[in-house]
């Protein structure tokens, strides 16, 4: 099965958004993804591929971009380098920029919120890949309402002891150290909701359940029952988690189209390699107007969700200014057009489009979840919208 390189090409680095280092950024991952290490991992056991891409991308450098160093702040991580690092890593492995982003997704309230013990503790570990990281905030019905969460964790003398569940944590069963945000009750709503960090072998906490998804990745339902940890472990102030929470999603949340531009660009690439070699009608499959009709669109679509996707992360870096409608629009736009780039190149392909072990049948099933996690599209368009109108 021929296929691309898994090096993507970055004709975009000459737009306005970016500075020379992020050059420097994009030619370490060049060397990382050339490196083999890809290669020689065995995704048939995601459990193990991800401690493995972690460590190497710790040993690597890569993780320097999202997660912060222990005398660092986290408010100053660059979004742009954090999105051409999950665009270049999705192009060349779908796993990898999983792993890659949930170690600053789990580590980014510990920087921001967190005691110079546990940012001294945990942080090196995670930067340098030691540590996998999980950021437990969704439950089975507290997802989009995060208002609605009812895991708890009330004061008891010089402890917290914490009850509920949590779900569809990713890494969940696998991680190290995570990032739990539960009701403390100061207030109603989202203001009574506090962070805490849990490590796995803390008394009282397990796994209820490991879930399997269309595109293998390490998600699990995680229970607690009677879990005490000293409230040195609290991240912030007492009530101050779903700040927590909205800080660390708000570096993050571009991101998310970052990926998805990286799967779009990668079925693209796909996609014309398989139009200028396939023949047909005495012709390549390239040489039809259907056909190049589609590339047109495909290509047009990608860099318009590329440009909101960097104007979000350029105007949160530079402009230090709210990104919360501009990611909101970079995330929709992008995630939606990868699947409708992604779908067509799957038909392109026709009956090997389907078959798997097909990059582009990987494809299919990697893009499927970006349009729900971090906000689905429909609550992308109401961010949208509110915004407009509270703008107004």
């Amino acid at each position: 099965m021929s296929s691309v390189a898994k090096v993507i090409k970055r004709d975009w680095l000459d737009w306005p958004f970016f500075e020379q280092r992020h050059h420097t950024i994009g030619d370490r991952l060049d060397r990382f993804v050339q490196s083999g290490v890809l290669d020689t991992i065995d995704h048939g056991d995601v459990d193990a591929a991800c401690r493995r891409l972690v460590r190497a991308m710790g040993e690597a450098g890569v993780l320097d971009c999202a997660v912060a160093a222990p005398d660092g702040d986290a408010t100053t991580i660059d979004s742009r380098s954090i999105c051409l690092s999950r665009e270049s890593l999705a192009y060349a492995d779908g796993l990898a920029d999983f792993a890659f982003a949930m170690q600053g997704l789990g580590s980014g309230a510990i920087a921001l919120g967190g005691s110079a013990e546990l940012r001294k503790a945990v942080l090196p570990k995670v930067r340098s890949g030691e540590w996998l990281a999980a950021f437990a905030l969704s439950e089975k019905e507290a997802g989009s309402d995060v208002a609605a969460m009812s895991c708890t964790a009330r004061a008891d003398g010089n402890d917290y002891i914490i009850d509920g569940e949590k779900t569809w944590i990713s890494n969940g069963g696998i991680a190290d150290v995570y990032t739990l945000f539960a009701r403390t009750g100061e207030a109603p709503g989202a203001r009574g909701i506090s962070a805490f960090v849990v490590f796995p072998d803390d008394p009282g906490f397990g796994i209820a359940d490991r879930i399997d998804v269309i595109a293998p990745h390490p998600l699990a339902t995680l229970r607690f029952a009677n879990c005490r940890i000293p409230a040195s472990r609290r991240l912030g102030a007492p009530g101050g988690g779903f700040k927590l929470a909205m800080q660390t999603l708000d570096i993050f949340r571009a991101s998310v189209a970052a990926a998805a531009l990286g799967f779009a660009r990668r079925a693209l690439d796909e996609a014309l390699l398989h139009a200028r070699s396939r023949r047909m009608f005495g012709a390549t499959l390239g040489d039809l107007q259907l056909t190049q009709a589609a590339l047109g669109d495909m290509a047009t679509d990608t860099d318009a969700a590329a440009l909101l996707t960097y104007r979000a992360a350029w105007r949160r870096d530079v402009q230090k200014l709210s990104t919360t409608r501009e990611a909101a629009m970079a995330k929709l736009t992008a995630t939606e057009t990868a699947q409708r780039v992604i779908d067509r190149a799957v038909q392109m392909f026709g009956g090997r489009g389907v078959r798997k072990g097909e990059v582009v049948e990987s494809l299919y099933r990697e893009i499927r979840a970006l349009r729900i996690y971090e906000g689905a599209t429909e609550v992308q368009k109401l961010i949208v919208a509110r915004d407009l109108l509270k703008s107004r």
